[in-house]
């Protein structure tokens, strides 16, 4: 096989892979899903899809434009639609919550379109979905409240929004009349308000996408970080509205947007961002995947790579390197360490479940004190086959315990090692070898006897996996979309690919 028609072949699975990805991971055990925040008096869950979501929907502005009263959980999933989210087991995670009240808006993936997805549900099942979502709600001792579906942004000629969602909009109106549920009107709520924005305003409230050329255009479906304060505090003042026992606890001026929002909304301005990399030298610039990310970048980022050979979590800070770090006052730092924290020597073992862990957390929360957004990243798989697949059974222990870190410190996690172990799985030994360093420095250390360097990558694959990080880090780093070079999607055409489980059109 000619070896650039490999390189599209592996850029392919790293689109799929990319499009598999869903929302950030969230925090869930069903032991202490139903224990609540000190102080709170009532807990509110969104149940949904992505349009509920906190990284492309209204969620966070939803749970924004509440007092500290609320425990305003959001259980929503991009791509959901009202048969997936039960098949998934997300509505019974939603139930064993225990909320006072659930906010259910559903729609933009049951509706049936020509590409007849799994997840699509016809308008009867639909109807008959979401009753059972109510009657399973009540039953629990739940109040349950409808929304209809926020519109798509499709402008026509007219200047006016033409939503394909109106007979799931008239269809859920329909369960809310037959079962005297409380109904929030958003989809005719949201419509009004665009219509009389007009497009450009319209577009201000939207994340971006690439398009087949790859190049950076409006989602006409998703929000930023200004559109979900927009159609979350349309939404929770409207709950106080037909839920009155609520009124008390919406606050009484809209939410402005915190920091985090301010910075992600100058970012998709294209104002200028600065990304630290740290970790270890399956990062840096000799033989990692940072040089490869850096490349896609616009010139709009300022991609700084401080990850060393040689360093685990543990003694990339006892050093001094994470200190730099800080001290370049990133606005977001990419952290990936496992490779050598599993190493014997007291100055960079760490245990998976108790010191990498507290390595990691640490890392994250010293990110946020300088306003800074963390990100966690698992380590990149090696390349060494057994059995015809790469074995990774050590740097597994790492991966779990990075992600569990990251979802109770509710942060954007990137399995690297999962998304890459995909990559090699499609490939020989041979072509796997195809990325390997030679003469790098770290190689006898991580490689032992073995002459060749499956760890570290040359030119090829610092291109191959650093696109991957990319590609996943907009997946919920949405603000960065547009910072992103976008490859043309044909060159994702020579493997077959998993649906996208956002609902973006």
């Amino acid at each position: 096989m000619r070896s650039g028609f490999r390189l599209a072949m592996v850029l392919a699975v790293a689109c799929g892979i990319a499009a598999a990805q869903g929302d950030p991971a969230r925090a869930f055990d069903a032991a202490t899903a139903a224990q609540r925040p000190p102080g709170t008096k009532v807990r509110i869950d969104l149940i949904g899809d992505s349009t509920q979501t906190d990284n492309a929907g209204y969620g966070r502005g939803f749970c924004a434009n509440f007092t500290a009263a609320v425990d305003c959980v959001n259980m929503a999933k991009g791509g959901a639609s009202t048969r997936t989210f039960r098949e998934q087991g997300l509505w019974d995670r939603s139930l064993a919550t225990k909320p006072d009240y659930m906010v259910i808006q559903f729609g933009h993936n049951d509706l049936v379109t020509k590409d007849h997805a799994d997840r699509q549900v016809a308008l009867p099942q639909y109807v008959e979905n979401l009753k059972q979502f109510v009657t399973e709600a009540r039953a629990a001792g739940i109040k349950p409240v409808l929304v209809t579906p926020l519109t798509r942004r499709y402008f026509e000629s007219d200047g006016k929004i033409h939503s394909d969602l109106g007979e799931y909009s008239e269809a859920m109106r329909g369960v809310a009349r037959d079962m005297k549920v409380p109904l929030i009107e958003l989809q005719n709520e949201s419509i009004a308000y665009l219509d009389k924005a007009g497009e450009a305003e319209g577009n201000k409230l939207a994340i971006t996408k690439k398009d087949n050329d790859g190049k950076t255009i409006f989602d006409k479906t998703h929000l930023n970080w200004a559109g979900s304060y927009v159609f979350g505090r349309m939404v929770a003042a409207d709950l106080g509205k037909v839920e009155p026992e609520l009124a008390k606890y919406v606050r009484p001026k809209a939410a402005e947007l915190p920091p985090q929002g301010v910075k992600a909304m100058s970012v998709i301005a294209s104002g200028p961002v600065k990304i630290v990399l740290v970790g270890d030298s399956t990062v840096a610039t000799e033989g990692g995947w940072g040089p490869g990310f850096c490349a896609v970048m616009t010139k709009n980022v300022t991609c700084v790579d401080l990850a060393l050979n040689g360093r685990s979590s543990k003694s990339f800070r006892d050093e001094g390197a994470w200190k730099k770090a800080l001290a370049e006052k990133g606005d977001y730092y990419l952290m990936q360490f496992g490779h050598n924290d599993q190493k014997p020597d007291a100055a960079r073992h760490t245990d998976p479940e108790t010191t990498y862990a507290e390595q990691i957390r640490t890392y994250i929360r010293e990110t946020r004190a300088i306003g800074g957004i963390p990100v966690v990243i698992s380590p990149l798989a090696r390349r060494t086959f057994k059995d015809g697949k790469p074995s990774n059974d050590d740097l597994r222990l790492y991966a779990d315990a990075a992600r569990r870190v990251a979802s109770e410190e509710n942060v954007t996690f990137i399995d690297l090692l999962s998304l890459s172990t995909r990559v090699l799985s499609q490939m020989t030994q041979e072509q796997a070898d195809e990325f390997d360093a030679t003469g790098h420095t770290d190689a006898r250390a991580e490689n032992g006897k073995t002459p060749i360097d499956r760890t570290h990558l040359n030119d090829k694959g610092k291109a191959v996996f650093g696109r991957i990080v990319a590609d996943n880090l907009v997946r919920t780093q949405v603000e960065l979309g547009p910072d992103v070079i976008g490859v043309p999607i044909d060159a994702a055409k020579a493997l077959p690919q998993q649906a996208a489980p956002t609902d973006g059109k």
